[in-house]
């Protein structure tokens, strides 16, 4: 089975074809960031005007790299949750007129349903046994999801402010260092020391002890917005509070940025180790733009037991937002095949 997949969620125009749900034909990205580094974050009317300009040929590159025409194309899978309202109608739109016109069935799909299944593409199915813990890890999402089977989710964690991924953007921004977040402040960790500055973990529980602060699922919650407020008081410290903040030398920026990261994958990968005990699962999966980061590969594995197998997406490309884990989604999704005519776009939608 063929599935044409299209994803327009926040700044990423893309279109993919996947035949089986792993076996990647095609997939194309255009992206708008180049326009969104110039005011640090991504803008939706900006970002849905380049959606609209960019999904036609986006889609006809998909098809013509695939080697395949309408014929072929046995449905079309579409992100219609969460992300950016005006971006999510683009896609949305045009799935459907094209679903209309070609006759298709059309399969509405949950993003974070699709970054959990681009660790499915280009991968035998065998090698991914269930039950498995994900962590998924962008800008807008931050959950701890255990998989008992397909489209079998239970959310066990999640954020409760900012997700990992907007806090690397945010501190990013602080620092003046570029945008997105975790790719700059990734770099110029390498060269930092991520002892230099005592910032928190945020646990929501207390370590070593038979009960937690609040509830049990706190244990699995995440929170960086304390963390994010204790960079922020020790760049006012190193500046002392000047407006806007005078260059700092290199060697402190790195160090903040190392000490900044090694906070946040400390807490990430805690929890994830945590659960993965907990619910005895077979293995953990990284997902999402921040699964990109070699520190939080690396420790992770260090922190997993050995009998626990660790995935992340087979390709860079396959950690952001792509279509191809659209396609992928739709494709395991029971009841594929039923046309789904009438259904909307949501900025926030629970997986579960």
């Amino acid at each position: 089975m063929k599935i044409l997949g299209i994803e327009t969620s926040c700044d990423e125009t893309a279109a993919a074809v996947v035949e089986d749900g792993t076996k990647v034909l095609s997939n194309v990205i255009a992206s708008s960031l180049d326009l969104h580094k110039q005011t640090g974050g991504v803008v939706p009317e900006v970002a849905a005007r380049e959606h609209i300009r960019q999904i036609s040929p986006v889609i006809d590159k998909a098809m013509a790299d695939a080697k395949v025409d309408w014929d072929d194309i046995d449905a079309i899978a579409v992100t219609h949750a969460p992300g950016l309202v005006s971006s999510l109608l683009v896609g949305v739109n045009t799935a459907q007129t094209l679903a209309y016109i070609h006759k298709k069935p059309l399969i509405p799909v949950h993003h974070v349903s699709g970054h959990i299944y681009a660790n499915f593409l280009d991968r035998q199915i065998n090698d991914l046994q269930f039950p498995i813990i994900i962590l998924t890890i962008s800008g807008g999402h931050n959950e701890l999801v255990l998989m008992k089977g397909h489209h079998d989710f239970k959310v066990i964690g999640e954020t409760l402010d900012d997700a990992a991924g907007e806090a690397f953007d945010k501190i990013a921004r602080l620092l003046n260092i570029g945008f997105p977040g975790g790719p700059v402040i990734s770099k110029r960790a390498e060269k930092g020391d991520p002892k230099a500055f005592d910032f928190p973990r945020v646990m929501l529980y207390e370590k070593n002890k038979s009960h937690f602060t609040k509830t049990s699922r706190d244990k699995y919650n995440f929170s960086f917005s304390g963390l994010k407020s204790a960079v922020l008081r020790e760049v006012n410290h190193l500046t002392e509070g000047a407006e806007p903040f005078p260059r700092m030398k290199d060697k402190v920026i790195n160090d903040l940025c190392a000490s900044f990261q090694s906070a946040v994958i400390d807490v990430l990968a805690d929890k994830l180790v945590m659960a993965a005990e907990e619910y005895k699962v077979k293995s953990v999966h990284l997902a999402g733009g921040v699964s990109a980061n070699q520190m939080l590969r690396k420790t992770v594995r260090e922190r997993l037991p050995k009998n626990i197998e660790l995935f992340w997406p087979a390709k860079m490309i396959y950690c952001t937002d792509n279509a191809a884990m659209i396609a992928s989604s739709a494709y395991f999704m029971p009841g594929k095949m039923k046309r789904m005519k009438d259904f909307t776009v949501h900025s926030q939608s629970p997986l579960t």
